[in-house]
Formats: structure tokens, sequence, C-alpha cells
């Protein structure tokens, strides 16, 4: 039996990343930084975050740069042993030393690829590197940790955190897939 719930909707998410945005705000305080958004809804995320981020401050719109990084389907199945990172040549271009950098996920969950991400980076010449994640399950087997995290989830290892993120899905939303038994009679 799998049970689909709604914990959070499109309105409450927006709600969510409108203070997330306020601490991207009191981090850079005035500091011009870029974006990197991890595909696939890291990319929408940040683009969501750079609205309410203009919508917080005079200071110029961060620019925003998909970085595609792989490791599980949705449902968790492993897909790269070794999590697969695709460059992005315009950011590689960037000054990286000079230009601090968020990176934006939807869910931290072992952090592979957020580490996969951050080590890219740093040898790009990266030397200031935050992240952002929407949902942070707590359950990371990485040396990684989120700066910025949107809302703290601890579900059974079982259980699956979608993040529902336009244009991928219709609706924004997050929904926690739940495996259960069934019961024996």
């Amino acid at each position: 039996m799998t049970d689909r719930i709604c914990l959070y909707d499109a309105e409450e998410i927006d709600l969510v990343l409108a203070a997330m945005a306020r601490q991207i705000v009191a981090c850079y305080s005035g500091t011009p930084f870029a974006m990197v958004g991890i595909l696939r809804r890291g990319d929408p995320l940040a683009g969501l975050l750079q609205a309410h981020f203009r919508a917080l401050t005079d200071a110029p719109e961060p620019p925003f740069y998909p970085l595609k990084v792989k490791r599980y389907a949705d449902d968790l199945t492993l897909l790269h042993p070794e999590t697969s990172l695709t460059g992005n040549d315009e950011l590689a271009a960037l000054n990286l030393a000079e230009l601090p950098l968020l990176v934006v996920d939807d869910v931290l969950y072992e952090g592979h690829s957020l580490l996969r991400t951050c080590a890219y980076l740093a040898q790009q010449g990266a030397r200031r590197v935050h992240t952002a994640v929407l949902v942070d399950r707590c359950t990371s087997t990485q040396p990684v940790r989120a700066d910025i995290v949107g809302i703290r989830l601890q579900a059974a290892p079982g259980d699956i955190v979608e993040c529902h993120v336009p244009p991928y899905e219709a609706d924004l939303r997050i929904e926690l897939i739940r495996h259960g038994q069934t019961a024996k009679h």
C-alpha cells in the first residue's frame, strides 16, 4: 500500500521561499553573487528565489546558471554509483574566485549531489559557496550541509519526499510518498 500525502501546497511553499530569500539577502548583504540551480528542480527553484530576492532589495538581480547533477531517480533508485555532473561552460567562464555562489537544490537527502557540486565549483576556482535547499531530510551521509533550509523533514528511510516544481510538474507542492505494509488477515 502506498500513501501520497501533500505536506505543503503552493501558497505554503511560497511563504517558505520568501523566508529563504530573506536569509539570502542577509547572507550576501549587498554583495553581488550568482545562483547555481541543480537540474532538474533546483534550477526553477533558483528562479523562484531570484524573484523573491528581487522583491526584497534593489540590489542587482543575481544571475543563475543550471548545472546538471544526477545520482538518484525521483523514486530514489540509484542511477549513477558516482554522482554524474555535466559542467556549464558559461559558469566555468566566470571569475569564480571573485564571485560568491549560492547553489540551490530541491531536497538534501544523502548529500552526494551537493558534495559533487561544491567539489566541481572548487575545482573551477570558487572560493565562497553557500547552499540552499527547499527540503532537508536530515539524513545526509556526506560532509555537507545546507546554509539556507526552507523545511526540515524527518521521514522514514523508505519514504520519498517529492518536490513538485513547475515546469516539471503542474503545481508547486511537496508530497510524502509513504510505502506501508499491507495488513495480514
